[in-house]
C-alpha cells in the first residue's frame, strides 16, 4: 500500500455508537473511520469517505479478539438470558456428538501424497 497521511493511536481515536466505527479527523474537514469488525480482522487502515486520504491505526490486535461482532452486539442487546441457552446448547452439541461417536479397531492407513 502507498504512503499513510498520518499513523494514529486507536486511544486518539473516538468512537461513534451510531455509525459503529471509531473516527479520527481527516483535513478535509470529513473523517478517517474503523470498525471494530476490522479491527477484529486485523485490518489497520482508516480510510476518509471524502478523499482519498488513509491512515494506520495503531493498536493490539489482542484488544479486538475477543470483541463480538456488530451482529452478536445487536443480538445479545435484543434478548437477554440468550447466553444461557447458548451454554445449554454447547453442552447439548457436545452430549450429542459423545453419543455419535465411534471407535474403530482398523489401524490408521498411511496415504502416499505427490510432493
Amino acid at each position: 500500500m502507498g504512503a499513510y497521511y498520518d499513523e494514529v493511536e486507536i486511544e486518539d481515536m473516538v468512537w461513534d455508537e451510531e455509525k459503529r466505527v471509531y473516527h479520527y479527523p481527516c483535513p478535509c474537514g470529513d473523517r478517517f473511520e474503523i470498525s471494530k469488525k476490522q479491527l477484529k480482522n486485523y485490518e489497520d487502515i482508516a480510510t476518509c469517505p471524502s478523499c482519498s486520504l488513509i491512515i494506520r491505526v495503531v493498536y493490539d490486535p489482542l484488544d479486538f479478539e475477543d470483541e463480538p461482532s456488530d451482529d452478536e452486539e445487536e443480538g445479545a442487546s435484543a434478548g437477554e438470558g440468550s447466553e444461557e441457552s447458548e451454554d445449554e446448547s454447547e453442552e447439548e452439541t457436545f452430549e450429542d456428538a459423545l453419543e455419535h461417536l465411534t471407535i474403530s479397531d482398523e489401524k490408521p492407513q498411511a496415504i502416499a501424497v505427490a510432493a
